[in-house]
């Protein structure tokens, strides 16, 4: 997000959160779940699912390939509800949705609801791991090696320089709505960088292709997986080591943060008691597990070849039939 983009997209372990914005991927207004209830939650025998989508575009083909089998394999009706990554754990307690399918780590919520209220579920891993961190081109770092250590970033601040980043350099994020910990590191590590938002995961996409087109140098707040790697090679610059220290200190005061984002298994969370009453589909969600190389090649027909979210899952589930009948058994 792969909504801190968790897309936390966030990681954030600590601070909370992922990504935002449907597919746009990652920056359209979200739902307000504490208000709007999906008509086909919690309807009494009816066989619906209503699945939280986050803006980012793996998240969105997560559901995009659950939905399609929910519906042409088991025959429910789904609903699809756009909320940010912490309402979205509200509306899971509530019942406003079924299910959440993918999480990049939100202790606090995590503790609340699943610990001590038992409102929601752990549905399992997703079967992919996800990871923030800061990226520059590779076309640059073979270039310019000494810039994948953190140390080394305020000697290209002028490198990374734009108009909009006030004569420092410029580290690109994606969607204000994201919750990631940039703001504090650039603090904490005395670098003389701006925070620039592009505004959605799709407006940053086309930011980077717009850079990697002209070859242009830039520095920016992104995550795996994610299929831009496939058309822009990006190489990782390193932040100081990620430690539970540094986790827990950061999740007290988020303003903090002076270290890597960690590397988190990707969660499905489901509402406490669709988990138990759920029937086939809590079950079928419950086994719902693919790799990244999976999730990638459905984002990329979304979010590159301009495919629907559904004729990407569609094509997505005849291509891999040994992959899905799995979480149908």
């Amino acid at each position: 997000m792969a909504t801190a983009h968790n897309p936390r997209r966030r990681q954030l372990l600590m601070a909370a959160t992922g990504v935002t914005a449907l597919l746009t991927a990652t920056g359209c207004g979200a739902a307000d779940m504490s208000k709007q209830s999906s008509p086909y939650a919690n309807v009494g025998g009816a066989k619906s699912v209503t699945l939280s989508v986050q803006s980012w575009v793996g998240a969105q083909a997560n559901v995009a390939v659950a939905q399609y089998l929910l519906e042409h394999e088991l025959g429910y009706h789904v609903d699809t509800v756009q909320v940010d990554e912490i309402p979205a754990w509200d509306a899971l307690s509530q019942g406003r949705v079924d299910a959440i399918l993918e999480d990049w780590g939100h202790p606090e919520q995590e503790q609340r609801y699943v610990k001590d209220k038992k409102t929601i579920a752990s549905g399992g891993g997703l079967g992919v791991t996800g990871h923030i961190g800061w990226w520059v081109p590779k076309y640059f770092a073979d270039k310019h090696p000494d810039v994948l250590n953190w140390k080394n970033l305020n000697k290209y601040a002028k490198t990374f320089k734009t108009a909009e980043s006030g004569g420092k350099g410029q580290l690109l994020d994606g969607s204000p709505s994201y919750v990631t910990n940039d703001k504090a590191l650039v603090k904490n590590l005395k670098l003389n960088y701006e925070i620039v938002f592009a505004g959605s995961e799709s407006a940053q996409i086309t930011q980077l292709k717009q850079f990697a087109k002209q070859k242009k140098p830039f520095l920016s707040y992104w995550y795996e997986p994610q299929w831009l790697f496939n058309q822009v090679p990006m190489e990782e610059v390193k932040l100081p080591k990620y430690t539970d220290k540094c986790a827990a200190e950061g999740a007290k005061d988020p303003d903090s943060f002076d270290c890597a984002y960690p590397t988190t298994p990707l969660q499905k969370y489901l509402n406490a008691d669709f988990a138990k009453e759920g029937g086939k589909a809590a079950a079928f969600l419950k086994k719902f597990k693919w790799t990244k190389k999976d999730q990638n090649e459905v984002s990329e027909l979304i979010a590159s070849d301009g495919m629907s979210a559904q004729d990407a899952a569609e094509k997505w589930v005849k291509a891999h039939p040994d992959v899905w009948k799995q979480w149908l058994r």
